[in-house]
């Protein structure tokens, strides 16, 4: 079955950088959407940056320039690199994707604390 394990959270301050893993099994990332999520404390889910099958990106307007998300199909990751990081950054951040038959999969989620 789909499994989606995400890595790669921690503590970091403000400024700092981080790099998010998402590693797939049971499906292959290049022939399915992938995205990422952010839940932040007392905060509904929202997506985060989202990579299409054909390498198009998109990015949620509080991240764009400060985030990157990319596909690594040779070892079937997804990665959100993210930099200049700030508090409201914080939250726990999911790995996701969406068969063709509209089944939703997510991963367990990986902590991201922003915090001099």
């Amino acid at each position: 079955q789909v499994q989606l394990v995400e890595s790669g959270g921690g503590l970091v301050q403000p400024g700092g950088s981080l790099r998010l893993s998402c590693a797939a099994s049971g499906m292959f990332v290049s022939i399915y959407p992938m995205g990422w999520y952010r839940q932040g404390p007392g905060k509904q889910r929202e997506l985060v940056a989202q990579i299409t099958t054909g390498g198009t990106s998109d990015y949620a307007t509080s991240v764009k320039g400060r985030f990157s998300v990319s596909r690594d199909n040779a070892k079937n990751t997804v990665d959100l690199q993210m930099n200049s990081l700030k508090p409201e950054d914080t939250g726990i951040y999911y790995c996701h994707s969406r068969s063709i038959y509209g089944t939703d999969y997510w991963g367990q989620g990986t902590q991201v604390t922003v915090s001099s």
